[in-house]
């Protein structure tokens, strides 16, 4: 829905079953292309032995999800990892998945699914010790509303969304006086008569003359 950078890397069946594991996904999240990455470094960030991130790089390195920087290595027995590209996308129209692909695409957005139901259900059950003040500490935001747009004002408001996490991401790498905690960044545009699993997509044509 954004402009597609260039750099952004189309997700092939190999890549999405390299990122059908839950610490993979984790991995990949922190990776980018012009910022070096260490096993022991991502072992801290993502709280799991080193390696075992170390396996974990291998694979995603084997799907072409990851590349080795050398030129930011210590030496020969250093290995330095970066992402693939700018970005990751699923496949879209014009160029969609095959039939084959579409299997995978389906059991990789399902764990996306779960992921984010997850993310969910831990900040709503948050939110009242936040209301309460029995925490304190922000932990969360959530902004969300209902909006008439026009598919052009959708692009536009997709690509200004992922202009703004480009730069938290560019923010997150300056010094700071306080230390950092690792913050989930998620954006969602959906079109507000998506029908619910098994039903059918309604044509928007056919909306658009019912108004």
């Amino acid at each position: 829905m954004a402009s597609e950078d260039p750099r952004t890397v189309r997700l092939t069946s190999p890549m999405l079953k390299a990122v059908s594991h839950p610490l993979r996904r984790r991995i990949l999240e922190l990776m980018h292309e012009d910022v070096p990455r260490r096993a022991a470094d991502l072992a801290e960030l993502v709280g799991a032995p080193a390696n075992s991130v170390s396996f974990h790089l291998r694979q995603l390195a084997g799907a072409g999800l990851i590349v080795e920087a050398p030129e930011h290595a210590r030496d020969r027995r250093d290995r330095v990892w970066m992402a693939a590209g700018s970005g990751y996308t699923i496949p879209t129209p014009p160029t969609p998945a095959s039939p084959e692909d579409e299997l995978v695409l389906r059991s990789f957005m399902d764990q996306e699914a779960l992921d984010l139901h997850d993310l969910v259900a831990r900040v709503t059950a948050w939110a009242p010790d936040w209301g309460s003040g029995r925490d304190t500490t922000p932990r969360a935001a959530i902004q969300t509303g209902l909006v008439e747009l026009t598919q052009e004002d959708v692009r536009w408001l997709s690509d200004t969304l992922q202009e703004v996490m480009s730069q938290a991401v560019e923010r997150s790498r300056r010094p700071a006086e306080e230390p950092r905690r690792l913050w989930r960044l998620v954006a969602i545009l959906a079109d507000d008569s998506l029908p619910a699993p098994g039903e059918t997509t309604p044509d928007p044509q056919e909306t658009t003359r019912d108004a």
